[in-house]
């Protein structure tokens, strides 16, 4: 797994927890965070990014990629890094993560910054990937027509999981259309995000990283995270205590922020930021939101 640390060694630890699944960690997803009063710790996700083996390989076995496994990673990453206790800081689906992790190790986290938030329940994933399509019913007939018919199954699940298949074709073109038939879809939910970056998921990866990306989504989403249905919201309350600030675009497409409404009910203490110009790729008021969220949850943090 690759990791890498930045700011001041003496700062406030801050993991930053990437989205996707699959995307793997980048520059600017540390943005928000003073190099001179934070240590963030940086990580890419098994088979993403640098981590090895790779996923844009359709060799690559990923049964041993799940929530789980992603959880006992940052575990022995915190325990690597010489840490306690650390902030958790990451949105979409990092948020899925960060919860999962903060649920099963609560006495090791300080508070959580998430943007965006994601819970990957069968109602979200089938909104994401079917029912938004009632927004963008031609996006959504290309997504699903580009399976044969044969192959799609009977749900949206199915449908999912024979998107992953075809990443393991053995040819890489069959693999390569896949993948820019995914991205084309995830770039039309965001299409209307005029305050975002409209085009982010066909404009900002490599033709390797977009492969892995896919793969890895596809496993994730057809499988529902691995997690039980309602099983984050209705652990939330394992995390009283803990401060945590959601920061969620009102036109968050893919995302509605009913998740971010509900995560915030259920877990004591936590405040919902909704910011109304902003959508899943966010906005500069989007971005002033994370910044000063980041000030109150460390201020809340150093008072505890």
């Amino acid at each position: 797994m690759y990791y890498e640390q930045v700011g001041d060694p003496e700062g406030v630890p801050v993991a930053i927890v990437h989205g996707g699944p699959g995307s793997g960690c980048s520059v600017t997803a540390r943005g928000a965070l003073d190099p001179a009063r934070y240590r963030a710790i940086l990580f890419d996700q098994r088979n993403c990014g640098r981590s090895l083996p790779h996923a844009a390989d359709p060799a690559v076995d990923l049964s041993r990629n799940t929530t789980q496994n992603l959880v006992a990673d940052m575990e022995l990453l915190r325990e690597h890094v010489g840490l306690e206790r650390w902030m958790l800081h990451g949105g979409s689906w990092g948020s899925t993560l960060i919860l999962a992790y903060a649920e099963t190790h609560p006495e090791r986290v300080t508070g959580a910054l998430i943007p965006a938030v994601t819970i990957t329940d069968s109602d979200g994933v089938a909104w994401l990937y079917e029912g938004v399509g009632r927004i963008f019913p031609e996006a959504q007939e290309r997504f699903r027509e580009y399976i044969p018919a044969e192959e799609r199954g009977e749900s949206v699940f199915d449908l999912l999981a024979a998107y992953g298949r075809l990443m393991q074709h053995p040819d890489p073109e069959v693999r390569a259309r896949t993948a820019a038939e995914w991205v084309a879809w995830e770039d039309a939910v965001i299409s209307q995000e005029v305050n975002g970056t409209p085009g982010n998921y066909s404009l900002r990866m490599l033709d390797e990283a977009r492969e892995a990306f896919v793969r890895i989504c596809a496993h994730y989403f057809s499988n529902t995270a691995f997690l039980e249905d309602g099983q984050l919201l209705g652990n939330a309350h394992r995390l009283a205590g803990i401060p945590a600030v959601f920061v969620h675009g009102r036109n968050d497409l893919g995302g509605p922020v009913k998740a971010a409404w509900e995560l915030a009910k259920a877990w004591p203490g936590s405040e919902l930021v909704v910011v109304e110009d902003s959508g899943h790729t966010g906005s500069t008021a989007f971005s002033d939101a994370i910044r000063s969220g980041i000030r109150r949850l460390t201020e809340r943090i150093a008072g505890s």
